[in-house]
């Protein structure tokens, strides 16, 4: 069935989540109005514990667009409930697909209390170009006791102290909604308005949010509107009308409904599921108070097959994003939304005026690859300096920051893939060469032009593969101490937390000095230049150490080394080769005025600064 395409300018913004009609469970002083989209429905019922589950006690009314609305004085907070829909004389037992609370993931859905929302003013993200994020997923991060099952929301908050004394600024939480079972990565969202039953109740994940905030981090929450389920998904045909054996009134009906997930990708043109999808997204702003969304796999909301094109052959999924972006902003103009596209497509971060997505940065393919491939080399002879150097250079415009880097990710680290110290020397991630390598490329990414990121446990040397069903081992984190230490001060560094490292925040890059013979690097970082803001990092990506290596650097005078991945004090089988300072002469060396010979150990990196 052909259905029209809205484009984003076509729906009117809103100042704040009031659509024109909410749908789901209003509370009223006394009772709830209940609202559900069922347009092919003949009757539609509300059943619970509230009528003791009567099918026909209490009939809804149809409104215009196949609206249909009840208010129930007997309805209250904490009641189950579920809509019974009648098609072609045929009942269907519906779980509303706006619940905010369920029992399991094929249960009822709980009347929720309202949650109050941010106040504004309260907290406001670091900006891009200040931020470090640290990504993990509630389950195995969570995870604090020897009972079976995953972790939960209330671990994760036990947890939060850690990533403050790491330094991160925000936090990235993989799915958190309903799934099917009680483990999952989340990326099969069976309700996606739900928090997931065995991660908690709706407050405690608002109170979450409200820890995060008070230690300094700011919350960013994965969202899936690519597709849906596949199992345990309520909204599937759920009015009983379909086409084609396709999805129902949620889904396209046709080809376009194929994912790599099954054939439930949502249909983009149709008013109400944009609506569905735009309510989602204000939820998470508005009511729980995160601070920006990251957007799974949007190459296969603007392609079928999920490759490239501009904007690709879902139109109507690119204006989708579009409007969703555009009205998030709205509502908080300091909402971060970051697409993980893996294309390497600008436009996903040009404004949407210019025909952009309107995201403010996105994961870079770019970046992971090339440095992955570099670190996980057995042969140094083999590693190559111009695609590292390539990786650090890239950007999608000229904003740096419009692009997320990291080593590790979830995808990074599974799906046939492990850990770098895993990747490195398998079956043995704290083994030297593992740790040298695993840090010297925490180092490229804490120093490269981009928003950095960590996956949960990196910073203690977290070893396999990553699974829903093997939590972090804590007990690392302080028999690699110092290697936490390593990423801490690599984090302080990069804030500028001392304010000797303005650069690592600036624009500008400037790979200087590639020796692809000696597997040497070394780049110029800076804001607007000279102390406290120029930085240069050398790297060795050799097993051999330089002595009185010749680096040009942008001024004379003494630079201080303010980070050694080499140092003993982050591991005490390190070698403690390199300088503490060095004093540059003014001899033009790589294109700068200036040079000095330092040491640097295997791989190993240095980050240089003057007062």
């Amino acid at each position: 069935m052909e259905r029209p395409v809205i484009r984003a300018v076509d729906r009117p913004r809103t100042a704040s989540y009031t659509p024109a009609m909410q749908k789901g469970v209003i509370l009223l002083d006394r009772g709830c109005r209940f609202v559900v989209w069922a347009p092919h429905a003949e009757e539609v019922f509300v059943v619970g514990t509230f009528n003791d589950w009567n099918d026909t006690a209490h009939p809804m009314q149809e409104g215009e667009e196949g609206v249909w609305q009840v208010e129930i004085p007997e309805a209250k907070a904490g009641d189950e409930y579920r809509y019974r829909i009648v098609t072609g004389g045929k009942a269907y037992s519906r779980t509303d697909p706006y619940a905010r609370r369920l029992t399991h993931s094929a249960g009822n859905g709980i009347i929720q209390k309202d949650i109050p929302g941010r106040k504004p003013g309260r907290f406001e993200p670091a900006p891009l170009h200040e931020m470090v994020i640290y990504e993990l997923h509630v389950g195995t991060f969570g995870k604090t006791g020897s009972e079976p099952g995953p972790g939960d929301l209330e671990g994760a908050i036990e947890r939060l102290d850690h990533l403050h004394e790491l330094g991160v600024n925000a936090v990235e939480i993989m799915p958190v909604t309903e799934f099917p079972g009680a483990q999952s990565w989340g990326y099969n969202p069976s309700h996606i308005f739900a928090i997931g039953s065995d991660y908690g109740k709706p407050v405690t994940f608002r109170d979450f949010v409200r820890k995060a905030h008070d230690l300094g981090i700011a919350v960013i929450v994965d969202v899936v509107y690519n597709h849906l389920g596949p199992s345990d998904l309520d909204i599937w045909r759920f009015d009983g009308w379909f086409e084609h054996e396709g999805g129902g009134i949620y889904f396209y009906n046709d080809e376009r409904a194929e994912t790599p997930w099954g054939h439930t990708r949502p249909d983009y043109g149709r008013r109400e599921v944009r609506e569905y999808l735009r309510d989602n997204a204000l939820m998470w702003i508005q009511d729980y108070g995160v601070d920006g969304l990251r957007w799974d796999a949007t190459a296969y909301m603007r392609n079928v097959k999920g490759g490239d094109g501009d904007p690709g052959d879902l139109p109507e999924g690119w204006s989708l994003m579009q409007w969703i972006n555009e009205e998030l902003k709205h509502v908080r103009p300091s909402v971060l939304n970051i697409a993980e596209d893996l294309q390497n497509n600008p436009l996903l971060t040009k404004a949407p005026a210019d025909g952009g997505a309107g995201f403010d940065t996105q994961w870079d393919a770019r970046f992971v690859h090339p440095v992955r491939a570099a670190l996980l080399e057995q042969d140094d002879a083999k590693r190559d300096m111009n695609a590292v150097r390539d990786a650090i250079l890239h950007r999608f415009h000229l904003n740096a920051f419009e692009r997320v880097i990291y080593t590790e990710s979830h995808d990074e680290v599974a799906n046939g893939k492990a850990r770098v110290p895993e990747e490195i020397d398998p079956g043995h991630a704290a083994s030297w060469a593992a740790r040298k390598r695993s840090t010297l490329g925490a180092a490229v990414v804490f120093s490269s032009p981009g928003v950095p990121m960590l996956f949960q446990g990196q910073e203690f040397l977290e070893d396999d593969w990553f699974h829903d069903e093997d939590p972090l081992d804590w007990s690392k984190k302080e028999r690699y101490h110092g290697i936490f230490k390593l990423y801490a001060d690599l984090i302080a560094l990069r804030r500028n937390r001392d304010g000797h490292t303005r650069g690592l925040c600036g624009q500008e890059v400037s790979v200087h000095h590639v020796n692809n013979d000696d597997k040497v690097l070394a780049w110029h970082r800076w804001d607007k230049g000279g102390p406290g803001d120029s930085v240069v990092i050398v790297a060795n990506f050799s097993a051999h150490p330089k002595q009185g290596y010749r680096i040009g650097l942008p001024a004379e005078g003494r630079w201080v080394v303010r980070f050694n991945s080499d140092s003993r004090f982050y591991d005490q089988e390190f070698s403690d080769i390199g300088p503490a300072e060095v004093q540059a002469t003014g001899t033009d060396r790589d294109g700068l005025p200036a040079e000095a010979a330092l040491d640097i150990a295997p791989y190993s990196a240095l980050i240089l600064s003057q007062e």
